[in-house]
């Protein structure tokens, strides 16, 4: 009993030092991800960024004692940068009330800066006037209102997400079985072109993703009533969009799998890094030098242009820079298919 079983161990350890791929990866993944994480949740400190206009100096300093970026700034350049995503917040004073306009697509970034705000106006701030009563200022919300919650905040993110991950990961296994079945081979052999290949298994397996991709974005918003200011047309439009580049993506990458297991050894190395730079955590407190991972990032153009859609309400002219570089990458990584395709040309 103690021979087969150790004959058993002997076997599969052969098995994983044969696999190199397999073995490095049981080595590498983890601290890949482990030191993504440890330069995202170690980054800089987070201080949301408010403008102020014509507010005396002392509560300037209050809100910066709070934990605030403050910079003096005009009504129309504080609106312009909202809309932007690069400001926070405008404290002004309006008919010697102070007023507080909320950028509001995260909610917690609008709970500390209306806090911090609080706070510089209590009657005990440095420079306050003696005697006077607590000021509560008018808040008005450029998105959003005081009811949005943090899954309003992050559910965007997550229709793209899983729209993204599952797609790639059935497309990228059902595209390795056709290979490993055979019929690849055979159609190799035909007179059809790669690209007349790649593009067929696209428009088949494409069928079923964007059935899939509807679905989560119907589900989302329909029923589990996530917040939508913008139209559902645009959400279906992007979400299948990221479903055809997620495609594209497993078409590609499976090309270098031999079996089901290689594929899945893709999703810490392809998929984790993407749920890290997609809008689920701020990229305000991630190093600059690693900032420019989010340029490179399929699921973070369609994370952002949902979250314009679904949040902001923005129209399609707003959202045409990020459904361009879904449809770039989408072309870039079938291009990449049918180049990988020549590994496996039998004749």
């Amino acid at each position: 009993m103690t021979l087969r079983i150790g004959a058993i161990i002997v076997r599969i350890a052969r098995q994983f030092l044969r696999d190199r791929r397999t073995l490095a990866l049981l080595i590498v993944a983890p601290v890949f991800v482990l030191t993504l994480m440890s330069l995202i949740f170690n980054g800089e400190t987070v201080r949301p960024d408010v403008g102020v206009g014509q507010i005396p100096e002392p509560f300037v300093a209050a809100l910066e004692r709070s934990g605030l970026s403050v910079e003096r700034l005009t009504a129309e350049e504080a609106e312009s940068r909202m809309k932007n995503g690069k400001l926070d917040a405008y404290l002004s004073i309006d008919d010697g009330r102070p007023r507080l306009t909320l950028e509001g697509s995260d909610p917690a970034v609008s709970r500390a800066v209306l806090l911090a705000v609080q706070n510089a106006l209590r009657p005990d701030t440095p420079g306050a006037s003696p005697g006077t009563s607590v000021v509560r200022p008018d808040v008005v919300y450029l998105y959003g209102d005081e009811s949005m919650t943090a899954f309003d905040n992050f559910g965007p993110v997550l229709i793209g997400f899983f729209a993204f991950f599952f797609v790639f990961l059935i497309a990228g296994v059902s595209f390795l079985r056709e290979r490993t079945g055979g019929t690849l081979e055979r159609l190799m052999a035909s007179p059809l072109r790669r690209w007349e290949i790649v593009v067929g298994y696209m428009a088949g397996f494409g069928l079923f993703a964007c059935a899939q991709a509807a679905l989560i974005a119907w589900y989302a918003v329909r029923v589990l009533d996530m917040r939508m200011e913008g139209s559902f047309g645009q959400v279906l439009a992007v979400t299948l969009l990221l479903a055809v580049t997620a495609l594209a993506l497993g078409i590609w990458l499976s090309a270098f799998a031999n079996n089901e297991f290689q594929m899945v050894q893709f999703i810490p190395v392809v998929l984790v890094p993407q749920v890290f730079f997609s809008g689920l955590f701020s990229l305000d407190a991630v190093a600059g030098w690693l900032r420019w991972l989010h340029d490179v990032m399929p699921l973070s153009y369609g994370a952002d242009a949902l979250r314009d859609i679904m949040i902001r309400g923005k129209s399609w002219a707003d959202i045409a820079d990020d459904l361009a570089a879904l449809a770039g990458f989408s072309f870039a990584f079938m291009l990449l298919a049918g180049i990988a395709l020549r590994r496996h040309r039998s004749v």
